[in-house]
């Protein structure tokens, strides 16, 4: 499996800066995507930090296992930088004044052939669009989501309510964080959509999976995303990666055999 990378981040309509920051590095399979929070710079600065560390920290691992990872050693090391990277926000908050209770939500992707390992904080999302259908893996870490497994209020209710930002986990707020990881297995024509909430506030999943559904390639795809975001108001940042699996040249022609056999 190989994969191909697409990323943009969009100041979007209302906003004068862009607090979200993002990454990828196509050479190891890595992705990162923050969105931060706080007065004056300080969100730009928290999530620039967390992508940033996590991205050098995390590529040079990959780079040094040259391939011979496993499943619990990619998982450990993704949440060992997320824990440096919220370590660094957090020491950072405590010794500037202007930078205090900033903070960031991020989300993580490691590519490898046989795997696909995410890890998350906030409400920064990841969505799978595989047979045209769109699912988000990643769980919000808000308040709003909380209330809605509890049964405190509907699915109505939470596309309309004032406290949906509200987020109840992110990097640099504490000392310690908790990082949620999963790992899936790709298949060919997989792509995985890392987005802020600037793109899920505007325009809702059914919206989300037009646009994948279209035969434009990541690029456009991409930026269809964003413009469609800042159509429906651009209230905040936007920001997407895309990241699609392909199936090696080899392979591809073994799918297609069992295809035409089938």
């Amino acid at each position: 499996m190989n994969f191909d990378f697409s990323s943009l981040t969009d100041p979007g309509l209302v906003r004068d800066n862009n607090e979200d920051s993002v990454a990828f590095d196509a050479k190891v399979g890595l992705a990162v995507l923050a969105d931060g929070m706080g007065g004056y710079n300080a969100g730009e600065i928290a999530s620039a930090m967390a992508v940033t560390f996590v991205r050098t920290e995390l590529s040079q691992w990959l780079r040094d296992s040259d391939g011979r990872t496993t499943s619990q050693n990619v998982q450990r090391a993704l949440e060992l930088c997320v824990v440096h990277a919220n370590q660094a926000i957090y020491n950072s908050a405590l010794s500037n004044a202007q930078f205090t209770g900033m903070g960031t939500t991020l989300v993580v992707g490691v590519f490898e052939p046989e795997r696909v390992t995410l890890g998350h904080v906030g409400d920064s999302r990841c969505y799978l669009w595989r047979n045209r259908q769109l699912t988000q893996l990643t769980r919000d870490h808000s308040l709003l989501q909380e209330q809605l497994e509890a049964g405190l209020i509907t699915q109505e209710q939470a596309k309309v309510a004032t406290h949906k930002n509200l987020v109840t986990r992110a990097l640099g707020v504490d000392e310690h964080v908790a990082v949620d990881v999963q790992e899936h297995m790709p298949l060919p024509g997989d792509i995985y959509v890392m987005c802020s909430d600037g793109l899920t506030d505007m325009i809702d999943d059914e919206h989300i999976a037009r646009i994948l559904a279209d035969d434009a390639g990541l690029a456009s795809k991409s930026r269809s995303l964003v413009q469609a975001a800042n159509s429906a108001g651009g209230r905040d940042n936007i920001s997407v990666v895309l990241v699609q699996a392909k199936a090696k040249s080899g392979a591809q022609g073994f799918f297609s055999r069992i295809m035409r056999a089938s």
